[in-house]
């Protein structure tokens, strides 16, 4: 059997009716997260949550995803949802090949990072999804940060090579906290 494919992440609750933010895992939110689509889920266990839920509403609220589900009526059981995965079947998510310059959180971490000459910097250590996506980056020194997840700053990805190759601007990861 397969590995689900995760298309959302629940945060927090949003309002008093049961809407959750979710963090998009898919370039297809419109059609993912459809009203009336149900969506397996992943969880704790004993967590309480369903094994699917079925979307009752989806709105974009200041650049963030809002969804409500038929299953929760309330901010109380929307709380009860925060860190499920959304997840389809491997098989019902399409071909990996749709787009050769989108990739999933699982296919990025641990993939390691070079500069341009080829000097190794460091490792991915996630994905961190928003209005503007940034990988993750621990170098070899500790340090952590994050790098905009773009053709400038990031131009070449090689999953199958196991790296990545970035440009780092001047001073990025020299904040001290």
């Amino acid at each position: 059997m397969s590995q689900p494919t995760v298309i959302a992440r629940i945060g927090k609750p949003h309002g008093l009716r049961g809407e959750v933010t979710v963090q998009l895992h898919t370039d297809e939110p419109e059609r993912r997260l459809a009203v009336g689509a149900v969506l397996d889920t992943e969880a704790t266990s004993g967590s309480g949550v369903p094994r699917a839920l079925t979307v009752r509403s989806t709105r974009v609220h200041r650049g963030i995803w809002l969804v409500g589900f038929e299953e929760v009526p309330d901010r109380t059981g929307a709380e009860g949802l925060r860190g499920t995965r959304l997840v389809i079947e491997a098989e019902d998510a399409g071909p990996a090949e749709d787009d050769e310059d989108t990739f999933s959180e699982e296919q990025l971490v641990g993939l390691a990072v070079h500069d341009p000459d080829g000097e190794r910097l460091g490792e991915v250590v996630g994905l961190v999804l928003g209005p503007q996506d940034r990988l993750a980056v621990r170098l070899t020194d500790g340090r952590e940060g994050e790098v905009p997840f773009v053709a400038a700053l990031v131009p070449e990805v090689d999953v199958a090579g196991g790296r990545v190759v970035v440009r780092l601007p001047d001073g990025l990861f020299d904040l001290e906290g």
